[in-house]
């Protein structure tokens, strides 16, 4: 099943997985990453603590606990610096390791935010084609992961997405 953009608060969504754009440190900080530790609650932080820290371009996974969805892959994308810093290659890495993740817990369904277009800086149609095309490329291996949902936190971003080529 090719993946889906959907205008939703990912907090909310009842998928098996949902992606934390997260700090190498897991630690609650501000757009969708203190979103998601505000929905799941105090327990998220310290479950974090216990796996943290996650270098840029790879992901860790904790339980959902007050959210609707069952786990939380924490998957920590590059800060923009203007491009020429291995950017592209890192966030691609880091879709590509919360989908290992999900395959490895053998997980059906996973939503995304759009990795490192908030406070990292990453300007959002580049964001979105890597975002794309590498879970695109995923999904063609074998994998259990057949559903997965870009959600989108605005219109601006559902119209990237669209853009890309990614149907609702």
């Amino acid at each position: 099943m090719p993946p889906v953009a959907r205008l939703a608060d990912i907090t909310g969504l009842d998928v098996d997985a949902i992606v934390n754009a997260a700090n190498e440190g897991l630690l609650a900080g501000g757009g969708v990453c203190g979103a998601i530790h505000r929905a799941a609650g105090p327990e998220l932080e310290a479950a974090c603590r216990q796996v943290a820290p996650c270098p840029t371009g790879e992901a860790r996974i904790t339980p959902g606990f007050r959210l609707p969805a069952r786990w939380v892959i924490h998957a920590v994308g590059p800060v923009w610096r203007g491009g020429h810093a291995g950017e592209p290659a890192l966030l691609a890495s880091a879709y590509r390791s919360a989908l290992a993740l999900a395959a490895r817990q053998r997980l059906r369904s996973v939503a995304f935010p759009a990795i490192s277009t908030g406070i990292f800086g990453y300007p959002l149609q580049p964001a979105i084609r890597v975002a794309v095309e590498t879970v695109r490329e995923y999904l063609v291996g074998e994998t259990s992961v057949n559903e997965v949902v870009f959600a989108c936190f605005s219109p601006e971003v559902l119209a990237a997405y669209r853009e890309a080529g990614v149907e609702e």
